[in-house]
């Protein structure tokens, strides 16, 4: 199950329209070990397509070098649909290289609506999993950092903890 704070989905969500109707991407990091995503950082999709996405090499090189230093990890590895349902491609799957990550899909082909699911993709095998969405407990304990930017059911649970 992947655990998110509700401020974390806001952003992703505000990103994957900001984007629309290219795919957004991007990561959130967290102590490493902890299965607890706690940075926000949204990435460049360097294909800028409506179909596919891919990180800047060195933008990316960047972000997992300055994760190591803050001995982080990306807990979660996010970028959005804009036609089709939030459902990894083969293109997504043969991608997937964090095998200890949470592929989290959110579909932004309906205007007023987000669809919002998260998966593990280990070794091309795709397992979707629940998503909760809680509230903060410290709200100053999650971050959302800028590192770069580019130019019909929902499959989640919500919480306060």
């Amino acid at each position: 199950m992947l655990s998110i704070d509700r401020s974390i989905i806001d952003a992703i969500v505000a990103h994957a329209r900001r984007d629309h109707p290219d795919e957004a991407c991007g990561v959130v990091a967290g102590p490493a070990g902890s299965d607890t995503p706690t940075r926000h950082i949204p990435m460049a999709n360097a294909a800028r397509s409506m179909t596919f996405y891919e990180f800047d090499s060195m933008e990316q090189l960047r972000l997992w070098r300055e994760m190591d230093d803050r001995d982080e990890e990306p807990v979660v590895i996010y970028h959005s649909h804009t036609a089709t349902e939030a459902y990894p491609s083969r293109t997504d799957i043969s991608f997937a290289g964090e095998p200890g990550a949470h592929y989290l899909l959110v579909s932004t082909r309906e205007p007023d609506t987000e669809e919002i699911r998260s998966f593990r993709i280990v070794d091309g095998v795709v397992t979707e999993e629940p998503v909760e969405i809680v509230a903060a407990v410290d709200p100053h304990a999650v971050q959302s950092y800028m590192f770069g930017q580019s130019p019909a059911t929902v499959d989640y649970e919500c919480s306060d903890r």
